[in-house]
C-alpha cells in the first residue's frame, strides 16, 4: 500500500468482498429502481467519448459493450495512485481513504453511500470525495460501470496554495464542472505512462483551483511579480526543449513556486509549462519530417521518448497522426 495514496485506513479489496448487506430488503429494492430511472433521464454528458476531453483524453469514455469485472492500478514514483475499476454488481464494501479521491464516470451508472445519502453518477460528471468520508461502491444498472479516479494526498492540495486557508470540502460528491473535468480527464487518459514534474504541477493546480469554486471559497491573490517570471519561464523553455525540464529549474529560474508559476503561466500564455514545452517539440519534429527526416528519428530528435509518445501529442494537437500530416503536405505539393 503506498505512504502517500491510500494510507493507514483500509482501502476495500475491490471486487473480493460479498454484496453490502441493507438492513432492509425494500431499501436495496428501491435503490436498484432509483438507479434505473437515474440512467434512463435524456443527458448530453452520456454522449460519446470525445465529448470529455477532445485533444488528450479522447478515448477515455468510450463505447463499452461487455466487458469483465477488473482493476487497472498505476502508481508514480510519488505514491499517487490513479485507478481504473470496471465491475457489475457491487464492486466496493464502506471503507475511507485518507486522499482525495476525483475521479470521472465513464460507463453505467456510479452510486455510492456517501455522508448519509445515496448518490448516483453517469458519464461527463466528477467524483469528489474528501479525505476520511466513508463510502461504498456499486454499479447501478445491469450494464455495469466503468470509471477511473486518482487518490491526492491532502498536503499535495495545499501546496498548491489555491486557498489560504483550510482545505477545500466538497459537500456535493456529484459535481459538473468542466475545468475540474478537463484537468482529470489529462492525468487519467494514460495509465500506462507516468506524467512528468511540469504535468502534475498543472494540473494540481487545475484541480485544486476546481476543488476551492465547488467549495465556494476565495481565489488566492495573484503575485505582483508574475509576469516577468513567466517571461523568464518562457524564454528557459524555448531554449531548453529538448531537454527534460524539472519543475525545480523552473523555480529556480523564475523565483516561483512551481504552482503559483503553474497558474500564473496558464493565466498569461493561456496555456500550461508542460503544454508549452511539448508544443516548441512539435513544432521542431513538424520542421524535420517535412525536411525528410523518418517519423521515429524526428521523434528522438525533438525531445520525445519514443514515436508513440510522438503521436500522442502530434494526434492532439493537430488533429491526425502526423503520417498522415506529412502524406497531406506531400499531395498539396
Amino acid at each position: 500500500m503506498p505512504a502517500n495514496s491510500v494510507r493507514g485506513i483500509e482501502k476495500a479489496d475491490a471486487l473480493k468482498h460479498p454484496p453490502i448487506r441493507l438492513t432492509k430488503p425494500d431499501r436495496k429494492a428501491a435503490a436498484q429502481e432509483k438507479a434505473k430511472a437515474f440512467a434512463a433521464r435524456p443527458d448530453v454528458s452520456t454522449q460519446s467519448a470525445n465529448a470529455l476531453a477532445p485533444a488528450s483524453a479522447a478515448g477515455l469514455e468510450r463505447s463499452c459493450g461487455r466487458f469483465s469485472d477488473g482493476l487497472r492500478v498505476a502508481i508514480d514514483d510519488g505514491g499517487v495512485e490513479r485507478l481504473e475499476a470496471r465491475f457489475h454488481g457491487n464492486g466496493f464494501s464502506p471503507h475511507r481513504h485518507d486522499t482525495y479521491a476525483l475521479g470521472l464516470t465513464l460507463h453505467g451508472v456510479q452510486t455510492f453511500r456517501y455522508r448519509g445519502a445515496l448518490r448516483f453518477s453517469r458519464p461527463g460528471n466528477v467524483i469528489v470525495l474528501h479525505p476520511d468520508e466513508l463510502h461504498d461502491g456499486a454499479a447501478g444498472d445491469e450494464a455495469g460501470l466503468i470509471y477511473r479516479m486518482i487518490y491526492l494526498p491532502p498536503e499535495m492540495i495545499a501546496a498548491t496554495h489555491a486557498t489560504r486557508g483550510a482545505l477545500p470540502f466538497v459537500a456535493d460528491p456529484v459535481v459538473r464542472d468542466a475545468g475540474l473535468r478537463q484537468a482529470l480527464a489529462d492525468i487519467l487518459a494514460d495509465l500506462d505512462g507516468e506524467p512528468g514534474d511540469l504535468e502534475m504541477d498543472d494540473v494540481l493546480m487545475r484541480v485544486a483551483a476546481g476543488l476551492v469554486r465547488q467549495a465556494g471559497l476565495g481565489q488566492a491573490r495573484a503575485s505582483a511579480t508574475a509576469e516577468a517570471a513567466v517571461r523568464r519561464a518562457r524564454d528557459y523553455l524555448e531554449s531548453h526543449a529538448l531537454e527534460a525540464v524539472r519543475s525545480e529549474t523552473l523555480e529556480a529560474v523564475t523565483g516561483l513556486d512551481r504552482y503559483e508559476l503553474a497558474r500564473q503561466f496558464r493565466r498569461l500564455t493561456g496555456t500550461s509549462p508542460h503544454r508549452f514545452l511539448i508544443m516548441r517539440r512539435l513544432d521542431r519534429a513538424k520542421r524535420l519530417i517535412a525536411s525528410g527526416t523518418r517519423l521515429a528519428d524526428a521523434a528522438l530528435d525533438a525531445g520525445f521518448a519514443d514515436q508513440a509518445h510522438f503521436t500522442r501529442h502530434f494526434r492532439g494537437a493537430f488533429g491526425m497522426p502526423p503520417g498522415r500530416w506529412l502524406a497531406m503536405q506531400k499531395a498539396a505539393m
